[in-house]
């Protein structure tokens, strides 16, 4: 795939090279998409799995959008 370079002007500075989309044009195919259940096999993976996408909302190392770093 060849990446495509386009060359802009920021601020500060004259011209910068700015690196274009990298993605490839199309939608998923397969009915396998976003079933994430068959994809893990034992129920240790799916715990894992289960538990790193709610971390933002249950972790108390991380700090989500409805928790404050530091308390008012």
């Amino acid at each position: 795939m060849e990446y495509k370079v386009e060359k802009t002007s920021a601020p500060g500075r004259d011209e910068v090279e700015v690196l274009g989309a990298t993605y490839e044009e199309g939608k998923p195919e397969g009915e396998e998409i976003g079933h994430w259940r068959q994809k893990l096999d034992t129920r240790a993976e799916k715990l894992k799995y289960l538990q790193t996408g709610e971390r933002y909302w249950y972790g108390t190392d991380v700090y989500g959008s409805e928790k404050r770093k530091n308390p008012a």
